[in-house]
């Protein structure tokens, strides 16, 4: 089994780019946090070249939609425009703590030899987790990635639950888990590094009838990394 960390200055490539890529493998995705729902993931296989986000570059719409409200919709016809082969939803709706999911990819007869994995973070205004255009191996085996949490730099964290979610509403969507307060005056304005970057985490309070923030500090906070994607290649 060999292990890779996906962390903010990571190449996109973790892998020998003489491998070539595997036609059949599975992807297993887990929810390695305590208190953080994931919205549909989108596992992509795509070509060299390609990628649905980089980190240091201004989100795309497309990503900031993911990121700001769980709507993979505009990443998937970015990646199909890129003739990439397609999961989406494995888990067949929000991913809880500590559980899994997987599926089952092929892509024989195409030239998709990069893996890009893309969830959004709940209840957070624009965090997603991303495995980054990794190169999918050929040699039979287990290959596990831990993925962070990234920014999308798009919507201030103010951490205030309103509904909001559509690009340019702010606040957050919802919290899944059921744990948030209410009458947060709200934490942060707009990020000094509106490109892609790493997640400096929810802040949170608990007081959940005011404070600064409806988020509880003992709930919602997460340690890098929150994700381990498995890949395996018969």
């Amino acid at each position: 089994m060999k292990v890779f960390l996906c962390a903010a200055l990571a190449a996109a490539s973790l892998f020998s780019s003489t491998l070539a890529n595997a036609s059949q493998f599975n992807v297993r995705i887990v929810n390695l946090t305590n208190g953080i729902w994931y919205t549909p993931f989108l596992v992509v296989a795509h070509p060299d070249g390609t990628s649905l986000f980089t980190i240091g570059q201004p989100a795309s719409l497309s990503l900031q939609t993911m990121a700001e409200g769980g709507d993979i919709s505009a990443l998937m016809a970015d990646a199909q425009a890129m003739g990439a082969t397609i999961a989406a939803n494995p888990a067949g709706g929000l991913l809880a703590p500590a559980m899994s999911t997987n599926v089952d990819l092929n892509t024989d007869g195409t030239a998709n030899t990069l893996l890009t994995v893309v969830a959004m973070l709940l209840p957070t205004n624009d965090a997603f987790a991303g495995l980054n255009s990794v190169v999918i191996p050929t040699d039979p085996g287990t290959y596990v990635f831990y993925l962070p949490a990234y920014d999308a730099g798009t919507e201030a964290n103010d951490e205030m639950i309103t509904g909001g979610g559509a690009p340019g509403a702010a606040g957050i969507p919802a919290d899944p888990g059921g744990y948030a307060g209410t009458g947060g005056t709200g934490v942060a304005g707009a990020d000094a590094n509106t490109n892609v970057h790493i997640h400096r985490n929810t802040l949170g309070d608990t007081d959940s009838i005011a404070g600064a923030s409806d988020l509880d500090s003992r709930v919602h906070r997460w340690l890098n990394p929150v994700v381990r994607v498995i890949v395996t290649v018969q």
